[in-house]
């Protein structure tokens, strides 16, 4: 991992508290430190183990890390220059740490919200019953992107359209959570939570004989048995499950190929599968073999060229006929994306309380709709405070941070949302949540965020304890993507 540059306080624990006091935000919450004087008590068992540590092994077992992940080739792809550039993940040996009480609540509230995203799918595709009753307006469901009008009257097996979720969140206090944004399309990262943990078992055993975390490792069996639960109507005998990869160009191709790995199952290309006798198949050396459950990491415009993009060699001709005559399952459901729509993501806790009969236990960021006169006025004369994305964006790109933005971005901004208003929503700065890194001079806060993973089934849900943080290396940047110079950490969730 790159290090950051040194900063002033020594390597001691102690030191980190006068960093935790201040960001360039102005206030806000440190994860492990207590105002900035003890330590929480999540972090207490791990601070007394730092403490003892000599700082020359710490600094060589980061360094073991990075070469552990660049043997591994746990990198990802850059986008946006001339040719793709792929990098290695930046990993950062502090773990994140979450109490169990903390992981109870924000477990109640992922499950709400999980059970409210899918609720809201079957109902757009079907009754509209929410826009029926002046709670999500119509423009909003039919003129979006993501709508898919070949889903309408589609039942999937089992009734689950989102079979694999990731809720963004962040904290800004104590019991302070929000959700940033819902990943209901094809979540990705899971594979970095696994290496993580792989990562710290291998460089730290003596922490996990003194400390109870939770594990995490059974997510490929549970991943595996979720799939299988989802089969259609038209399987016969065990399930058989098999990953859809744009291939290896894909940014996410590590994590496709690792998936189908610890699995057990076949990695698959467009080119490998055809239709055959009203079933997706699949090639092998004794011929074509029926899938029931795809689990397609390909976007829905590139799924079927019959159905949607015709140059699209990516998918498989022909495969949405057999998704909506019951004879294969598509993990997730073409359509979805209309859930983690940013446009949508505003109305979340109105979508939450009609479809649960609840108040949604974890918080919205205030969002302002930039396709509203109103908002648009507003985020015009408030650009520099705030924080513009792209309705349909990920990854970090296309999005503009007042505060830390210089005047010709903040110009640039000004056009695009004058030019498309419809494009982009903007929200306030919040004062995100710190947790230490190692630096070269010790422990230096910077923020983070959280991904959970959501494994949907007509057997119940699953959420993997912790999930995946992603860290902004740099000194008071708010951006933790790895595509914009962020990096990962190993996030632990304590036993009761």
């Amino acid at each position: 991992m790159p290090e950051p540059a040194a900063e002033s306080p020594p390597t001691r624990l102690c030191s980190a508290t006068q960093a935790a006091q201040n960001g360039p935000m102005g206030s806000y919450f440190d994860e492990m430190w207590d105002d900035g004087e003890s330590l929480r008590a999540p972090y207490r068992e791990f601070g007394a183990w730092f403490e003892g540590e000599d700082p020359a092994r710490l600094r060589a077992k980061q360094r073991e890390a990075d070469d552990l992940f660049r043997l591994m080739g746990i990198t990802f792809n850059v986008y946006g220059r001339a040719e793709a550039e792929e990098r290695l993940i930046p990993f950062d040996i502090i773990p994140r740490i979450i109490s169990a009480r903390e992981w109870q609540k924000l477990c109640r509230g992922i499950e709400q919200r999980v059970r409210a995203i899918n609720a809201f799918l079957h109902d757009i595709y079907h009754r509209q019953e929410i826009v029926r009753a002046g709670r999500v307006p119509e423009a909003m469901i039919a003129r979006n992107e993501a709508f898919l009008p070949k889903m309408i009257g589609v039942n999937p097996p089992g009734g689950v359209y989102t079979h694999i979720v990731g809720i963004d969140l962040v904290r800004t206090g104590p019991d302070e959570f929000y959700v940033l944004e819902d990943n209901a399309r094809t979540p990705s990262g899971v594979s970095y939570m696994l290496e993580n943990r792989e990562t710290m078992l291998q460089m730290f055993p003596e922490l996990f004989s003194q400390t109870r975390v939770r594990p995490v490792s059974g997510y490929p069996r549970h991943l595996q048995r979720s799939l299988a639960a989802c089969a259609p109507p038209a399987t016969t005998g065990p399930p058989c499950v098999a990953v859809l990869t744009p291939g290896i160009y894909n940014s996410a191709y590590f994590e496709h190929a690792f998936l189908a790995d610890k699995m057990g199952v076949e990695l698959v290309e467009g080119h490998d599968l055809r239709v055959v006798d009203g079933r997706v198949a699949m090639r092998t050396t004794q011929g074509y073999r029926p899938i029931d459950v795809l689990y397609r990491r390909v976007d829905d415009e590139f799924i079927d060229p019959l159905n949607f993009n015709p140059e699209s060699a990516l998918g498989v001709p022909g495969i949405m006929d057999v998704y909506r005559a019951g004879g294969i399952t598509l993990a997730n459901a073409p359509g979805t994306g209309i859930a983690d729509d940013k446009a949508i993501y505003s109305y979340m806790p109105d979508i939450v309380e009609f479809y649960t009969g609840e108040k949604a236990i974890l918080q919205n960021v205030p969002t302002w709709r930039c396709s509203e006169p109103e908002a648009l006025a507003y985020v015009l004369d408030h650009l520099p405070e705030l924080v513009v994305k792209e309705v349909h964006g990920s990854g970090g790109y296309g999005m503009l941070i007042g505060p830390a933005a210089t005047k010709k971005d903040l110009r640039e901004f000004e056009r695009k949302l004058r030019a498309r208003p419809g494009n982009y929503i903007a929200q306030p700065t919040l004062s995100l949540s710190t947790v230490p890194i190692f630096s070269r001079a010790g422990l230096a806060p910077r923020h983070v965020d959280l991904r959970p993973f959501v494994l949907v089934s007509p057997e119940g849900m699953e959420i993997t304890p912790g999930g995946l943080t992603r860290v902004a290396l740099k000194k008071g940047s708010l951006v933790v993507n790895s595509s914009q110079g962020g990096g990962t950490k190993d996030t632990w969730v304590l036993e009761e």
